[in-house]
């Protein structure tokens, strides 16, 4: 085992670790309604940070483990810190299927313009998910509702869409500020936006 003036750190890291991962599961409660299954990233970095936590708390870790288990902390804990930072503030899902026509739950961060509800992704997913002209269920408040899409690939609006997302989430600001989300759109990033059906239909 560590020596003992090196267990307590390593029953602070253990103990950071654990609740970490409980918390990939745990943020989504604080959404109304349904919520959504941890992606694979986040899931993989619950699942390893929860492990990662309890081999460091337990006592009887070999000194050997215990080093291994602290050099993998960063690389599990930085997906699962990821997946917690994004469900921290409003988070709508949009089930939508993927390339292969299979069911997906798309979870986004929304903003509001011009009466509508907007999103912003990279211009390859939102073609592969078919979202351009679609109409889809939407969860958000705990209130799911159908709602029609459509995508502009236009500049200014999609610039636009990214500093209002920006300015809302506090979050992206703080990714942003260490360089972990962009501030400025790329330059593959198209804007979608969301109007109920029945407005759409009839237009």
């Amino acid at each position: 085992m560590l020596n003992r003036k090196k267990a307590p750190a390593r029953r602070v890291l253990g103990s950071v670790l654990l609740l970490l991962g409980v918390s990939v599961f745990a943020v989504r409660l604080i959404h109304a309604g349904p919520y959504a299954f941890p992606s694979i990233g986040p899931l993989a970095g619950g699942l390893g940070s929860i492990a990662l936590g309890l081999v460091l708390i337990w006592p009887g870790t070999p000194n050997r483990v215990a080093w291994a288990a602290m050099a993998l902390s960063p690389i599990l804990a930085f997906p699962a810190l990821y997946g917690v930072m994004g469900e921290l503030e409003e988070t709508v899902s949009l089930y939508a299927t993927n390339s292969d026509g299979e069911p997906t739950e798309l979870r986004l961060w929304v903003v509001e313009r011009d009466g509508a509800s907007w999103f912003g992704m990279g211009g390859d997913k939102a073609r592969a998910h078919n979202l351009d002209g679609t109409e889809l269920n939407m969860l958000r408040r705990g209130e799911t509702r159908c709602v029609a899409l459509t995508l502009h690939d236009d500049r200014p609006t999609v610039e636009a869409m990214h500093a209002l997302k920006v300015e809302k989430y506090a979050v992206a600001r703080l990714a942003g500020s260490v360089g972990l989300y962009p501030l400025h759109a790329p330059a593959t990033t198209v804007a979608l936006r969301l109007d109920p059906c029945t407005e759409r239909l009839s237009n």
